[in-house]
């Protein structure tokens, strides 16, 4: 039996912006709107285009819809529409911060109306709130006041949530890893292997790359490779994963410095082929390909990143016996911890935060593996499937702006 997923219609708004001064592009979609207001962050990566940028402002609508729950009372976080920014230009360039600033002055009108934004890859958010400011904007995130209650309130919590920490790493940036992390821990308890022992391989050790590690390595995982921009890390016994994550600059760069005798460097796609239970894509889009694929030795691959696996690949996966863990579902995270404290569905608070997160994407990808499952369908396809179920019933009691 298998899943049919209708074609997605096509986005509410498409733009692309040039830079007068440097000739940089930059692009915006906002894919739908709920309530008036979308949601989706800003990255910025040397070669982002137009329809990369349209394929993640149609995954945040997912993510929205999959965190929407028609039938749970008392909840106070509801569902934005999805969108999307991406910025054409290397993050390292000295050129890059006065392209975000004017890329921010260019697209103000949507940012002050019908987009929310924060930080995505390339980009950190205090970097956006720095340039936001420079460009006029009262916060990346003010499209959304007008749904808040209290805003005063609301503003106050989540710029308290945004100054906690967790041995010295800021809340912000391990929430989403938390979730994806979960997920990892969902897909092994399903299948009956104890964490204890169980490896894992990482690229990327950014914000989600970095967090994901963090909380695999606390649940008893052993990492076991990390790649950067240098290449990869690797120990079959294990990396020190906090000394790694002490070492990173601010692009999740490891000082090779930092590495102990036994840890190994190897080539940059070796993490691919690494001897592991899970893979852990947290960098880049596109990485894992139909040639690529075969070096995959792994049961699972979790999507931290946003589109890393390309439909061709994950389908000589499935082949293969690999399950991707979609991105959808595995990063959703973050984006939902943002609106759970905005709206006052959970406070400042550490532990708060990750027992929320925690539990809502048990839930959620227990949830799309007993339809996988029950469906005979890949994970990906029954996420898509509960997008298309939830949707409708989201148009029905908010409206459709299309």
């Amino acid at each position: 039996m298998t899943t049919t997923v209708t074609a997605a219609p096509a986005p509410l708004i498409s733009l692309t912006w040039t830079d007068h001064v440097t000739g940089h592009r930059g692009h915006l979609v906002v894919d739908r709107l709920v309530r008036g207001v979308s949601s989706g962050g800003l990255r910025m990566r040397e070669g982002c285009t137009l329809d990369e940028v349209a394929g993640l402002a149609r995954g945040m609508t997912m993510k929205e819809a999959l965190h929407f729950d028609a039938d749970r009372a008392g909840a106070r976080y509801l569902p934005l529409g999805g969108a999307k920014g991406g910025i054409d230009c290397d993050p390292r360039s000295p050129e890059a911060y006065g392209v975000l600033v004017r890329y921010l002055r260019a697209v103000r009108p949507y940012i002050e109306s019908v987009w929310t934004t924060g930080e995505d890859l390339g980009l950190t958010q205090d970097l956006v709130d720095r340039a936001a400011a420079e460009a006029g904007l009262v916060s990346s995130i003010q499209a959304v006041y007008p749904l808040l209650d209290d805003e005063v309130t609301a503003r106050t919590r989540l710029a308290d949530a945004f100054g906690l920490a967790d041995d010295g790493i800021g809340l912000d940036e391990l929430v989403g890893g938390c979730g994806v992390a979960e997920s990892a821990l969902v897909a092994l308890d399903r299948a009956g292997i104890p964490h204890r022992g169980a490896r894992v391989a990482v690229q990327g050790l950014g914000t989600m790359g970095g967090a994901t590690a963090r909380f695999l390595a606390r649940a008893g995982l052993t990492v076991v490779a990390v790649a950067d921009v240098k290449g990869t890390v690797a120990n079959p016994s294990g990396l020190d994963v906090e000394a790694l994550l002490a070492a990173r600059d601010a692009f999740g760069t490891v000082d090779r410095g930092a590495l102990r005798d036994e840890d190994q460097e190897l080539p940059a796609d070796a993490w691919l082929s690494a001897d592991a239970e899970i893979l852990v894509p947290a960098a880049v889009s596109y990485a894992i390909d139909a040639d690529n694929q075969k070096l995959v030795r792994a049961r699972w691959i979790v999507e931290a990143a946003n589109m890393p696996v390309l439909p061709e690949a994950e389908a000589l996966l499935a082949e293969r016996g690999v399950t991707v863990l979609p991105d959808v579902v595995v990063n959703s995270g973050t984006n939902a911890w943002w609106w759970w404290t905005l709206f006052g569905e959970i406070g400042a608070d550490t532990e708060e935060a990750f027992a929320h997160v925690r539990a809502s994407m048990r839930s959620l990808v227990t949830t799309m593996l007993v339809r996988a499952a029950a469906s005979g369908c890949t994970p990906r396809a029954a996420a898509h499937a509960l997008v298309e179920e939830r949707l409708p019933v989201m148009a029905e009691r908010f409206g459709w702006y299309r």
